[in-house]
């Protein structure tokens, strides 16, 4: 069965995940994308590991409904939590955000002290410790949970006097671990790049695991042979557990105008 023209599926808990469907869009300008945006449940940095493994396997077969040929999970702690059983339980390629940011992390590192930022759920559960220890045992990882970054992406706080003392509070412990690399373990805050970064200082590296999540994407379809051929631009479509208006609000904070209709669909 020739699957390179059924759609790539992604889900977020929100709308964070709109960072790696820019990404997929940028580097694969052919596919077509079906995202879903829990937004009903959002957060689910501080919910169970059970919980958030039931609505990530509740997200992916309403993706399988619309024939998807591979499946992103596009948030750090619903990869953390739930990605082993999503690949035990779908006979489709499934990959998750931490593996890539944790390679392309570790082979950046000069000094090989690495920093991780994220959500409470994905800092208590070690992955990205694990996954850059199976990479490179010699790896030094210093982690920070950073909850209230979150909220003030989704107020749209980018760059704020308070924004800046949130990142300074948070960051200032791994600044004194002597790190050269941050990796942003969650996919709302490279829109708090800018902030992030002139807080850190220039001589730390800043790793979007966006980016290299839509890389290993691209390595993963061509593998199986499913890159989507032909001249024709490929669109993506957008579902939401709830609030779709706020959705499409939000949403123009990452992806302009690329998004113009959101449809709302009970799992």
């Amino acid at each position: 069965m020739n699957r390179s023209n059924q759609p790539i599926g992604v889900f977020d808990s929100g709308i964070g995940g709109l960072t790696v469907v820019s990404e997929l869009m940028r580097l694969l300008p052919k596919e077509n994308l079906v995202y879903f945006g829990d937004t009903a449940r959002v957060p689910y940095g501080s919910k169970s590991p059970e919980v958030v493994t039931k609505f990530s396997l509740d997200i992916a077969r309403f993706l399988l409904k619309k024939n998807i040929k591979m499946l992103v999970v596009a948030c750090n702690t619903a990869t953390a939590h739930a990605l082993k059983s999503l690949k035990d339980n779908l006979s489709i390629p499934v990959m998750g955000v931490i593996e890539p940011g944790a390679q392309l992390a570790s082979v950046t590192t000069k000094n090989k002290r690495i920093g991780i930022i994220g959500t409470q759920g994905t800092v208590a559960s070690g992955s990205y410790v694990s996954a850059i220890g199976k990479i490179n045992r010699a790896v030094k990882v210093y982690q920070q949970a950073c909850p209230l970054f979150v909220p003030l992406v989704e107020e749209g706080w980018l760059d704020t006097a308070v924004t800046r003392h949130v990142a300074q509070t948070y960051l200032a412990p791994l600044l004194k671990k002597n790190i050269d690399t941050i990796v942003l373990g969650c996919t709302h805050y490279p829109l708090l790049k800018k902030v992030i970064g002139n807080v850190a200082g220039k001589n730390i590296l800043l790793i979007d695991s966006a980016t290299a999540t839509a890389a290993q994407a691209q390595r993963v379809l061509a593998e199986h042979a499913m890159l989507r051929k032909g001249n024709t631009k490929g669109k993506c479509r957008y579902f939401v557990s709830d609030a779709p208006e706020k959705f499409k609000l939000i949403g123009k904070r990452f992806m302009g105008n690329r998004i113009t209709s959101v449809t709302r669909a009970s799992l």
